[in-house]
């Protein structure tokens, strides 16, 4: 998904883009990274987006959300689950932050009052942002998705709040049957005497 900055009008510019199965797979099933974050996209998602071009850069404000399906941390039963992901990115030209450098803390600092007093408008301010850089002509939003659902998925998902997980002994769903395991805990010390058999 690509979008030219010349695209992005005085009144901004929305977008609807859908999010196919391929790069939700990619992100998810870690094919990009090497890591696998046990998450599985079920259906495509639809990007919504608002850009506009403000000090210099453009803010990016977007959300979508994703239908995924995971292990149960506990008894490991797919659980579907939906995340939802919203993010407001400060984009900034690489030459722009790379003349920044150059800048000393007053000049900075009267950009800065001339933003916010122009075109930020309302109480938004970019500080409120996370900033990534661009190339200034065209912005790629697929890395931009990808970070994000990252940043949004949950640590781990339960089948349910009061889920009893599988039997430590027989590896019986305790949620399913009730297995005739003794799951108290047995001191490691005393653990051996289990063996011992005793011949009559």
């Amino acid at each position: 998904m690509l979008v030219k900055v010349d695209q992005i009008k005085d009144a901004g510019l929305k977008l609807e883009e859908p999010v196919n199965l391929e790069l939700l797979g990619e992100t998810l099933g870690g094919a990009a990274s090497g890591e696998d974050t046990g998450f599985r996209a079920t259906a495509p998602a639809t990007l919504k987006a608002s850009l506009r071009k403000l000090g210099g850069g453009v803010l990016l404000e977007g959300r979508f959300t994703v239908d995924v399906t995971s292990p149960c941390k506990r008894c490991l039963t797919d659980v579907a689950t939906k995340v939802p992901v919203e993010f407001t990115l400060n984009l900034v030209p690489e030459s722009l932050a790379r003349g920044d450098d150059f800048k000393d803390d007053d000049e900075k600092a009267m950009e800065k009052k001339e933003r916010s007093q122009g075109e930020s408008g309302g109480s938004f301010g970019l500080d409120d942002a996370d900033q990534e850089l661009f190339d200034g002509r065209v912005i790629n939003l697929d890395p931009i998705v990808r970070e994000q659902l990252l940043l949004a998925l949950p640590m781990s998902a339960v089948c349910r709040d009061d889920c009893k997980g599988l039997c430590s002994q027989c590896g019986a769903n305790r949620n399913d049957v009730a297995c005739a395991c003794d799951t108290r805990p047995v001191d490691p010390r005393l653990a051996p005497l289990k063996n011992i058999k005793l011949s009559n």
